[in-house]
């Protein structure tokens, strides 16, 4: 099998060491990966930091015209992509394709803002005497090169979110993929290097987790974008506390069903939806429904549906069209899943369908009485298990989707419009989609969390924002 070259400062380079990616389905090879050498890594960075200033000033039509470039180019290769994706990561077909879509409209999205960012803002200083003559103008200037650090659940269009608003802005980034799942986003190097982009502006470096610490704590390196779990990522932030560190981190996404959502339609488009999204992607996205907390009005109701809409969804093979649920990223996640699974039952917890493993796949899962300190109810279980809750009224709904460290997105299902304002409101939580499961995303709004979900946010106009800093110049002499 030919060997997927990397890319440094946009040219194909290889290391001296190479390693396999593997099917999750089925454990056969997908790819060889070439590993870049410390000082292959060590040329990106020099290549990226000393680009800086060229890249920043590089005209918006030039960046705007490589984003669009890549944007018709992920298009043009959806099916190729896509099985790409489904094949290393697992992602049933279906969703892969949508992957696919979404990774395009991202570089679009960035393209429209590369030509209208950093236009500048103009304040008057004359409201106090001392500024009569002066007036400040504002703009946003690029922080310095980024290290975007990507997770395996998205592995294309999580690499897009990083690599798209770094281009907009005009700052250079090197892009780390998940080691589970590279060859997607290394992809994005074939698209990249077709564009008139600087050399050194960009690099996919397959750098191993273990040799990272050195690389997050480059002081060429002054933004670090990343995506995955708490632990990793706080830990990020904590060994180098002077950089600008933003986390999209996880969630345990509560689906809330309020009592006048109660009619048989309402009922079974909540089960449907809480069924699909807790499921997709084996459970693995941030967003996925992990809670279901109920009106006491509406429990007793819904309770059948959901478990009935689980066990519709289509299991097996993720190359196969008409399936739903394809294994999780490694045997390992799976037994992980299944063991806290095994705790929560042990604690008391009712299964009502699931709590099944056969390697890397885990059947959707139904709990209910779930003990509040089992593993399961306090973290992000990253797989095809949901848990229902029954409480009594609005005020102890929205309690119960507070009672968590995490702050991701919650689902509310209401007609009622205050309701719906005071859910936003009184929920902490970094998006509240109403009408609908906590798992509607679209990537151009922002989409980050409170608590520890993380700090900042995704989207490309959003992290465009996260890449670049304010600088005011005052000008004398201003006739107003």
């Amino acid at each position: 099998m030919t060997t997927t070259a990397f890319w440094l400062a946009g040219r194909q380079a290889t290391g001296d060491a190479t390693f396999d990616v593997s099917s999750p389905w089925d454990a056969r090879t997908v790819g060889t990966v070439s590993v870049p050498t410390d000082a292959q890594v060590e040329e990106a960075v020099a290549a990226a930091h000393a680009v800086r200033d060229e890249f920043a000033a590089t005209p918006a039509h030039v960046r705007a015209a490589a984003l669009d470039h890549v944007s018709r180019r992920l298009a043009e290769r959806t099916e190729e992509l896509a099985q790409l994706i489904s094949a290393e990561n697992g992602k049933p077909i279906k969703w892969a394709r949508g992957e696919i879509g979404r990774a395009a409209s991202v570089f679009r999205f960035a393209a429209e803002e590369a030509r209208r960012f950093n236009g500048g803002e103009a304040q008057r200083l004359d409201t106090d005497a001392g500024g009569v003559g002066r007036l400040a103008l504002t703009r946003r200037f690029p922080r310095g090169t980024v290290l975007g650090i990507a997770p395996f659940n998205f592995p294309l269009n999580l690499c897009a979110h990083k690599v798209a608003p770094a281009i907009a802005v005009g700052v250079p980034i090197i892009l780390k993929p998940a080691p589970a799942t590279p060859l997607s986003g290394l992809i994005l190097g074939e698209l990249l290097a077709e564009t008139d982009l600087p050399a050194g502006s960009w690099s996919i470096l397959p750098v191993p987790n273990d040799k990272m610490p050195a690389l997050v704590k480059d002081e060429r390196l002054p933004v670090i974008s990343f995506t995955g779990s708490e632990t990793v990522g706080y830990a990020i932030m904590d060994s180098v506390p002077r950089k600008h560190v933003t986390l999209e981190l996880g969630g345990n996404g509560a689906a809330v069903v309020l009592g006048d959502w109660a009619s048989d339609a309402d009922l079974d488009w909540a089960a449907t939806r809480i069924a699909t999204f807790s499921n997709y992607q084996g459970g693995q996205s941030c967003i996925s429904v992990q809670r279901v907390i109920v009106d006491a009005a509406v429990h007793d109701r819904l309770v059948p549906r959901i478990v009935a809409a689980v066990e519709a969804q289509v299991t097996g093979d993720p190359s196969d069209a008409s399936t739903d649920v394809g294994p999780l990223v490694s045997e390992d996640a799976a037994k992980r899943v299944e063991s806290w699974v095994d705790e929560a039952v042990a604690a008391g917890a009712q299964l009502l369908t699931g709590g099944k493993r056969d390697g890397a796949s885990y059947a959707p899962t139904v709990l209910a009485e779930l003990p509040a300190d089992t593993t399961l109810a306090c973290e992000e279980v990253f797989g095809p298990v949901l848990s229902i809750q029954k409480v009594d009224g609005e005020a102890e709904a929205f309690a119960a989707v507070n009672a968590s460290k995490y702050g991701l997105q919650a689902g509310v299902f209401t007609h009622d419009l205050q309701t719906a304002f005071r859910a936003h409101r009184a929920l902490e939580v970094g998006g509240v989609i109403v009408g609908d499961v906590p798992s509607y995303r679209a990537d151009q709004m922002p989409y980050g969390g409170a608590k520890q979900s993380g700090v900042g946010r995704e989207g490309v106009a959003y992290a465009m924002e996260d890449y670049t800093y304010e600088r005011v110049m005052v000008l004398t002499g201003i006739d107003l």
